[in-house]
């Protein structure tokens, strides 16, 4: 499944960029005024090839893993934190369901790899590949057969969410300790020194920062022999919920839907399937630089920008809700404001 949306993803039409940008650059103001909000609508119009697109249907999915590098002291919560937050999410009051809620998006919460099986969950999402990774400071995460199941259950929720006429989509994720196996991942894929990726997560103090840094060496060290490419790299040192976002991606792009990209583990995952097709890169907004130090090392190696930086650490797709009001605006700008010529101005006048 996932090598055939690789070959679906295509580049943007330069035809429907300069569509775009003929309206864009005639609209009642000065021509770059609006700034990024412009070059956001230019990219919603060639992702969609429609001259006035729609946005109607967002949604957000969060992806649900645990991580055995937790045993190792990565974190400064518990792993049963996670299980407690997907309750927490399925009942509506956290953070992620105030956000969607104000940007009219839905949730929806699969487990694609908690250690704890909540089997009587009402709404949650099953698609568990496995009860949590394995302790990437002594052995693989995963198998590349679970990357590749969690990596296709995340293209499955891209279509699903085309065939119900959904538009945009987020990703968001949640898993106790999984700041370390992104940075893990960032540090190969980039590639990047571990120190320049690493931060605090959840808010280790000095002594659990350099600790986190000196796991996520050996981790690197005991794995090195399956950094072959990016799928056998995010099975060995990656998270379930990274590989679902990995797919999200991939599917997204393939159906020319717009994908924004959450924070710091989301990227980990954008950056698997960037490396697997660069094209992808054409549909992903990538919505907030998170205070984790190595987000703003991803965003300079790779010479993108995200929408906002409002120091955001907490995941769960919030800096992605915040991003898909002002990607909605963008294009209410483009689809809504009048012409110079249906005004009766002379550009320039």
């Amino acid at each position: 499944m996932w090598e055939q949306a690789l070959k679906k993803i295509e580049p943007l039409s330069k035809n429907w960029l300069d569509i775009a940008w003929k309206r864009i650059d005639n609209l009642t103001k000065p021509r770059g005024s609006l700034g990024r909000l412009e070059e956001m609508a230019a990219r919603v119009v060639a992702i969609r090839e429609e001259e006035r697109p729609s946005l109607a249907g967002k949604e957000i999915f969060v992806f649900a893993g645990d991580h055995g590098v937790v045993l190792d002291g990565v974190s400064a919560y518990p792993q049963e934190v996670t299980g407690l937050m997907v309750k927490n999410f399925l009942a509506g009051g956290a953070a992620i369901n105030v956000l969607a809620r104000c940007a009219g998006a839905s949730v929806s919460v699969i487990d694609i790899g908690m250690k704890e099986n909540l089997k009587d969950a009402e709404g949650l999402i099953k698609k568990n590949v496995k009860r949590g990774t394995g302790n990437i400071a002594r052995e693989p995460a995963m198998t590349r057969e679970d990357a590749e199941k969690a990596i296709e259950v995340g293209i499955e929720m891209a279509d699903k969410a085309r065939d119900n006429g959904t538009v945009m989509i987020a990703s968001g994720e949640m898993g106790i300790g999984n700041t370390t196996p992104s940075s893990a991942v960032f540090s190969v894929l980039l590639p990047a020194e571990v120190i320049d990726v690493t931060g605090r997560g959840t808010g280790l103090d000095e002594d659990g920062l350099i600790h986190k840094v000196d796991v996520i060496k050996k981790a690197l060290e005991n794995n090195q022999a399956h950094f072959h490419d990016p799928i056998s790299t995010l099975a060995a040192v990656g998270g379930l919920e990274i590989a679902a976002i990995c797919g999200l991606c991939l599917g997204g792009a393939a159906h020319r839907m717009i994908v924004v990209v959450d924070g710091f583990i989301s990227s980990a995952g954008a950056l698997v399937a960037m490396r697997l097709n660069p094209t992808v890169k054409d549909y992903l907004f990538f919505s907030h630089q998170s205070f984790e130090k190595g987000h703003r090392t991803f965003f300079e190696k790779e010479g993108l920008r995200p929408i906002l930086d409002l120091d955001l650490r907490l995941g769960e797709g919030t800096g992605a809700a915040l991003a898909m009001q002002l990607i909605e605006d963008s294009v209410r700008i483009h689809n809504e404001m009048a012409t110079f010529e249906e005004v009766g101005i002379e550009p320039g006048a």
